[in-house]
């Protein structure tokens, strides 16, 4: 059985699988135009997009910026598929990178670490200035029921806009995390009671616009079969992150995704980012390290995210993701998801995504079996 579509307003993807965007430079135009080729939506991170741009240290915001358009650019390039953006709320270019995603027709923005309250202002006034319909999807990520419908209410009374869709994340999510790292192994907010609570809250805000807002479910999403279980708990998606690092086509250096297939279930750790969240990544002896309080002296020149606290940081946290993702794994660490010990192989995305069937096809299968296994049953115990 073929996988159901993703609908999102007017845009459908033939696979209901959204590749996160996974910044500092993981996912950019090569894995999002493989994923959007292969039926899902790719997704490029805008978190220190940056940092190739010869100008970068000098001039931070305008290197983000054009790096953006020209990701936007290469992808559209390489697919006509969906192509999504990721902005962090938290990004002090949080305002400019979304005008540039919307001025760029990116099909849509993802956007967490914080609350997009002020997001629909961006495509409305790009509306209103440019004299031009802009349809760039707005897609917030929310960890809570609660935080769902705070954004739904406010979106709803100051622009009379209602989020195309909610991405609902777990705390087995890689990278940095919307709960308290205290809050990490509460049963109580496992992705598979998040997913059915924030369905539920977002169901009078569909009623009163007439329409539908589907919800996605992320963090520690591994299978096929994983994929079918959020899809009956009321997802119209799922989000994956870390299986597709491990593809030939991910942009980070091979020795990041090679930490992946080294890793092992005891490496997981959380960190407490210098950004003020907690973080998912494989522990190395760079962490090691900044918790022993050795610190690495730095001078800020990327002023790339607004919690940041350089005088209390004991490393800049774009530098040490910068590091990683080249492979220089010894001056940073890779952000991982919960299940990161599961890879064994670097594929393509074409064989990811053919796996990722054959495994929703096997738990189709599997049920459609128990049901007639059952039915017979039934029917030789009425005969008897």
């Amino acid at each position: 059985m073929p996988f159901p579509p993703l609908q999102i307003g007017d845009l459908t993807a033939k696979v209901p699988i959204i590749q996160g965007g996974m910044g500092v430079g993981i996912s950019l135009s090569g894995l999002a135009s493989a994923v959007a080729n292969q039926g899902g939506i790719g997704v490029i991170a805008g978190a220190m997009i940056g940092m190739k741009e010869p100008d970068v240290a000098k001039n931070p915001l305008e290197a983000n910026l054009r790096a953006l358009r020209n990701e936007i650019l290469k992808a559209r390039q390489l697919s006509s598929g969906i192509i999504g953006v990721n902005i962090m709320v938290a990004l002090t270019t949080f305002s400019q990178m979304v005008r540039t995603s919307i001025e760029n027709k990116a099909d849509i923005i993802f956007s967490g670490a914080g609350l997009p309250l002020e997001m629909p202002r961006h495509l409305l006034q790009l509306c209103e200035e440019r004299k031009q319909e802009f349809k760039t999807k707005l897609v917030p990520i929310v960890s809570s029921a609660r935080a769902a419908s705070i954004i739904a209410k406010k979106w709803l009374s100051r622009f009379n806009y209602l989020p195309d869709a909610f991405v609902v994340e777990g705390p087995k999510a890689g990278g940095h995390l919307g709960f308290k790292a205290e809050e990490l192994q509460d049963p109580a907010l496992a992705l598979e009671n998040l997913v059915p609570q924030v369905v539920e809250a977002v169901k009078p805000f569909e009623d009163r616009v007439g329409r539908a807002v589907p919800i996605i479910a992320a963090g520690g999403v591994y299978t096929g079969a994983d994929i079918k279980r959020f899809l009956d708990l009321g997802a119209a998606g799922v989000q994956m992150g870390t299986r597709f690092v491990a593809t030939h086509e991910c942009d980070a250096d091979v020795r990041f995704k090679q930490s992946y297939l080294a890793a092992r279930p005891e490496d997981v750790t959380i960190i407490k980012s210098p950004v003020g969240m907690p973080g998912r990544a494989l522990g190395n002896e760079f962490i090691n390290a900044a918790r022993e309080g050795l610190k690495k002296p730095f001078k800020c020149i990327f002023h790339c995210v607004s919690t940041c606290q350089q005088e209390k940081t004991p490393y800049c946290i774009a530098q040490a993701l910068i590091n990683a993702m080249k492979g220089n794994l010894e001056r940073g660490f890779a952000f991982c998801g919960a299940n990161v010990f599961r890879v064994n192989k670097i594929i393509s995305v074409k064989e990811l995504m053919e796996s990722l069937q054959k495994e929703f096809d096997e738990a189709m299968n599997s049920i459609s079996k128990g049901m007639q296994n059952m039915q017979n049953r039934l029917g030789y115990a009425n005969k008897t």
